[in-house]
């Protein structure tokens, strides 16, 4: 005989013999938020007194509240024992955004971005430390490396590729003469659309604002729909987006954050040539991270002008199994060396096998400078 239930412990959502009513799925989900409210405000109680730990610990240095090898290894866990119905990448940004919240709790963190507001580059660095954080927008990616080495913002945002458009050599090149490195990454499916403002007439576009490198990924769809319509760079999509507040004739190309902020319609959605365009961003901070156990780590290594020297370099992490993901050369400044390799592999740089590797490259380039090893995008 089976034992009978109490009502607490009883949940429609579980019933196999009848089926729910609406009003007892809705005391479910009255009763499960009250749960998933007492187990946050828990949650948030256990932050303030890691910060209260780490603050008697300090011994008057500076405290470090945020950890991204820590965050990294909690993102990947919610993910591996995840079982739906939410999808792996919903469930880990909402526990982003729960660690968002409660490390401002801590203490609230200042992130520089490319701006102005509403580009991609702002959406990156919401995406990766959530909205509970200080975003300031700069104008150019040097602003952004300046913001961070003189200690105004914690850390910095910064687009570094794009799989339609290639490298952005301004962020390559920042690495050069700056003393940051590199503590994240993150990776950003990047959706054009076509904006129009509410004295725009849809009928009569003559002109269409945006970046350069947007107008690029959105060739063909221009060619098909507006070939005739003028297309005017500009530095930024959101900068397009905020042109059109009187502009009846003309458009722009940017994403949902740009349309949510200068209040504008999507007249198209989703015009990028290639589905699965996708832009990856780099946070650079002034400290490094130690190990979360799945890694990656930049390099930028000079050498002489001389037959083969790419290959040299590239050996000994063939000889190790190291898989190398990204080879980028750029001109190295000032003529002193013909070029510079930003080398991007898998692992961390502590590890045994990547130092051994790191001090023969040492052995045989002219410089090698260290960038950073970091935590591989999770979300």
């Amino acid at each position: 005989m089976s034992k009978d239930k109490s009502p607490e412990s009883q949940s429609s959502i579980n019933t196999s013999t009848n089926k729910p009513t609406l009003d007892a799925l809705r005391n479910d989900i009255d009763r499960l938020d009250s749960e998933i409210h007492r187990l946050l405000n828990d949650r948030a109680r256990c932050a303030q007194q890691v910060a209260d730990v780490k603050n008697e610990q300090a011994n008057g240095e500076p405290v470090i509240y945020y950890r991204p090898e820590r965050e990294a290894q909690v993102l990947r866990r919610v993910m591996d024992r995840n079982k739906g119905p939410l999808s792996d990448e919903t469930a880990a940004s909402l526990f982003r955004e729960i660690m968002s919240a409660c490390l401002a709790l801590e203490e609230p963190m200042k992130v520089a971005f490319l701006g102005p507001e509403g580009t991609f580059t702002q959406a990156a660095a919401l995406k990766h430390f959530g909205h509970a954080v200080n975003t300031s927008s700069q104008a150019t990616i040097d602003e952004v490396f300046r913001e961070v080495a003189s200690g105004v913002a914690n850390y910095g945002v910064v687009p570094v590729e794009n799989t339609t458009e290639g490298m952005v050599n301004t962020t390559l090149d920042s690495f050069i003469g700056s003393n940051l490195v590199i503590c994240g990454e993150v990776e950003l499916r990047i959706h054009h659309h076509l904006l129009i403002g509410p004295a725009t007439k849809s009928e009569s576009i003559t002109r269409i604002y945006s970046h350069q490198q947007s107008f690029a990924q959105c060739r063909k769809w221009l060619d098909a729909n507006f070939p005739s319509a003028e297309r005017i760079p500009v530095n930024s999509n959101a900068e397009a987006a905020r042109r059109l507040n009187d502009e009846w004739h003309a458009a722009a190309i940017a994403g949902n954050m740009a349309a949510e902020i200068y209040n504008l319609d999507k007249h198209a959605s989703n015009i990028e040539d290639n589905p699965n365009n996708t832009t990856r961003f780099l946070i650079v901070a002034k400290a490094p991270v130690p190990p979360s156990g799945d890694d990656k780590t930049s390099v930028i290594v000079s050498t002489k002008d001389k037959p083969g020297a790419l290959l040299e370099l590239l050996e000994p992490f063939h000889r190790s199994g190291i898989s190398l993901t990204r080879i980028e050369t750029r001109p190295a400044p000032g003529g002193v060396w013909a070029y510079v390799f930003f080398i991007d592999f898998e692992g961390h740089q502590d590890d045994p096998s990547i130092r051994s590797v790191l001090d023969e490259l040492s052995a045989k380039a002219v410089n090698i400078k260290m960038l950073g090893s970091y935590p591989r995008a999770v979300l």
